[in-house]
């Protein structure tokens, strides 16, 4: 059996993280996959790591990844989404850029630079 191309761990890993699955977002990334903040500081590094994060992350009632683009260069995977996420003065959202390194099926990791948060009106 071949591996799935790297475009399509990355989409699984976007659908998981829509759908808040955790283990479903889990089975995408290696074991001993990092996440960085780009381009080198070191948000979480392997499974346990993760999952801590991403737990925390997925309590937010409002969040969902839009993908606006993708690029893919051979087992890298880039992405820019918009993000909506629920932050202590209300809802808003980031942009995204997420570098992604696939390796044998799975993320390897994770690099992502994220703008400044844009409030919605709500008025």
């Amino acid at each position: 059996m071949t591996d799935p191309t790297p475009a399509a761990v990355v989409q699984r890993q976007l659908d998981a993280y829509n759908r808040r699955d955790l283990d479903g977002l889990l089975a995408t990334y290696s074991e001993h996959a990092r996440q960085y903040e780009h381009p080198a500081t070191l948000a979480a590094s392997g499974a346990a790591q993760i999952r801590e994060h991403m737990a925390l992350r997925f309590q937010e009632s409002d969040l969902h990844a839009r993908l606006v683009q993708r690029a893919v260069m051979a087992n890298i995977v880039i992405d820019q989404e918009v993000v909506t996420r629920n932050f202590p003065e209300g809802i808003g959202e980031v942009d995204l850029v997420a570098i992604y390194e696939v390796i044998d099926g799975k993320i390897a990791s994770a690099s992502v630079q994220i703008s400044n948060k844009r409030l919605r009106n709500i008025f």
